[in-house]
């Protein structure tokens, strides 16, 4: 039955309708009324204290979920300090819809006037916005759909004006969601890859964010193909319970899995971008045929140069190419006894031996992950920000699964994690956020563990503090002495985070983690920060990190 309603509630009506999981965001006056109406219909609302903070918290939780998540902002400066999340979510190719508040073009002489969309295209994000009174429902539920069925962040611009018009409103104007179908490769393209599987001697699947949904399919054909198992860095966890995986390939790769996958024959790649962070610039992958599925076209190749190009569903691949290899099955294979006693020794870093450079009030960071990844309980979701020390919780801090990593790197911001951690945490409510963070990284985004305080979230944030920006300290040390520009003096970042309501702990040894103990004893109704002051050194992911830039 038609009733009255405003723009502002047609639009969160139809939001609501279609499936919004959840809202993060930082609340003004051009999103007041939109925001207001979600929650009055029962969608869960989580206040950041930033724009960038609440899109990351928002881009956390729908890689967790699968599901469309909402940041609402104000129009623009709060959009633009939205931007960073919006340009990591939009590479990661995140389901989020940004709902934003707009200038009216009649009001290019306001304080908050931008062109909004030319800012959103600019960081790669869908730009949306509701046209007219009128075809606000269409316009809103179209900016849904986008997000949801093709895997794109969008932002939707409300223009203030609009919001307040009134119009006929019903439920049954809104459009149902378009059936989404995954394209079907080809029986050529799955007949090639077959028989490129069946020559191979050494073959390689790499797993990637487009893998997820595919895990057991990939497995049964790497076992009929002798393949071994490894994952891009987001797709790290696919492949924990299979014998033969080599955890993640890359700049965070062990040195014994770097020479396993350097001396593959094939190395067939499903849903995984393989760039220059997963393939080491290319020199990972130059002595082997290289296969890429991905369901979008414009993928294959992207990167790096394909060999064959399958167009589909990873899960459909497999299965099909799974299919085809038993019509004449193969012999042979990169499955032995030598290959598993090789993988056995290499595949954690937290189990490769190194020398400790800690001392001197300074711990090592290897023998700070390597503990706490001890310590802490196993159902947890890790999540490392960028910087020089990255390496270590990125690679040293096991993971239950592929849900248990989330990896805030495709835009290669510092800052991100703090509040992806959040978000992550939102969404897998059973499992403990663990975030590895640089103390420059951590100065940047403080102002989330208010939010985290206020959830009550029992999450761990190690901050690796060596009181620079420590990439650049490393990597132009040995060009000059003038590094003053990226150092800083010792800040007492436990202290900060006790003022926050966290409790905060600072480290200078293995020993002063005790306290650690006593917090996962208790209620873990609040967020553990631990501040430490680690050994300068640089990590061996610096090797080629400014390769081509």
């Amino acid at each position: 039955m038609q009733q009255q309603a405003t723009v502002s509630q047609a639009i969160a009506r139809t939001l609501h309708r279609l499936g919004a999981a959840h809202i993060f965001g930082v609340v003004g006056s051009g999103n007041f009324h939109v925001t207001n109406e979600l929650v009055a219909l029962g969608v869960g609302f989580t206040a950041a204290r930033h724009e960038m903070g609440a899109t990351c918290m928002a881009d956390a939780y729908s890689r967790a979920t699968g599901k469309v998540s909402l940041v609402t902002v104000h129009q623009g400066c709060g959009l633009t300090n939205a931007l960073t999340g919006i340009g990591e979510a939009a590479k990661a190719r995140t389901p989020i819809v940004v709902i934003s508040g707009d200038t009216p073009p009649t009001q290019k002489n306001s304080n908050f006037w931008i062109e909004q969309d030319d800012a959103v295209r600019s960081v790669g994000a869908v730009a949306e916005r509701i046209h007219s009174a009128a075809s606000a429902v269409a316009d809103a539920a179209r900016a849904f759909s986008t997000a949801l069925l093709h895997r794109r962040t969008v932002v939707l611009s409300m223009p203030i004006d609009l919001q307040k018009e009134l119009i006929d409103f019903d439920e049954d104007m809104i459009p149902a969601l378009v059936e989404h179908t995954v394209p079907a490769a080809s029986e050529e393209a799955i007949a090639k890859l077959a028989s490129l599987l069946r020559a191979a001697e050494r073959p390689v699947f790499v797993g990637g964010r487009g893998a997820w949904g595919a895990i057991s399919p990939i497995r049964e054909l790497a076992e009929a193909s002798s393949a071994l198992l490894t994952t891009s860095a987001a797709g790290r966890g696919l492949f924990v319970e299979d014998p033969w995986h080599m955890d993640v390939m890359g700049g965070f790769a062990t040195e014994g899995a770097t020479e396993l996958i350097k001396d593959a024959d094939l190395v067939v790649s499903f849903g995984a971008a393989l760039n220059r962070w997963t393939t080491r610039s290319g020199s990972l992958l130059r002595g082997a045929k290289i296969v890429h599925v991905d369901d979008t076209p414009e993928a294959i190749g992207f990167h790096h140069r394909t060999d064959l190009g399958v167009i589909g569903d990873s899960a459909q691949v497999a299965a099909a190419t799974l299919e085809k290899l038993r019509e004449a099955p193969r012999t042979g294979g990169y499955r032995n006894d030598e290959v598993a006693k090789r993988l056995t020794e290499s595949r954690h870093w937290s189990e490769q031996s190194f020398e400790d450079r800690g001392g001197e009030g300074k711990i090592d960071p290897r023998a700070l992950t390597n503990a706490l990844d001890q310590m802490l309980p196993m159902e947890r979701v890790v999540v490392p920000d960028g910087g020089n020390f990255n390496a270590y919780p990125a690679m040293l801090f096991k993971v239950p699964d592929h849900l248990g990593y989330c990896v805030p790197l495709a835009f290669q911001s510092i800052g991100l994690s703090l509040a992806s951690g959040i978000g992550a945490g939102v969404a897998l409510q059973d499992r403990m956020p663990v975030v590895g963070v640089g103390d420059g990284g951590f100065m940047m985004s403080l102002v989330e563990l208010d939010t985290a305080v206020r959830l009550g979230l029992g999450m761990v944030v190690v901050v690796y503090n060596d009181s620079a920006y420590g990439a650049e300290v490393h990597h132009f040390e040995h060009e000059t002495t003038d590094l003053d520009i990226v150092k800083f003096p010792e800040t007492d970042i436990a202290a900060i985070a006790r003022g926050f309501g966290c409790e905060g702990i600072t480290v200078r040894s293995v020993e002063d983690l005790a306290p650690v103990n006593d917090w996962l004893a208790g209620p873990r109704n609040k967020p553990l920060v631990i501040d430490a002051k680690i050994a300068k050194f640089a990590s061996w992911v610096l090797a080629h990190s400014f390769d081509g830039e």
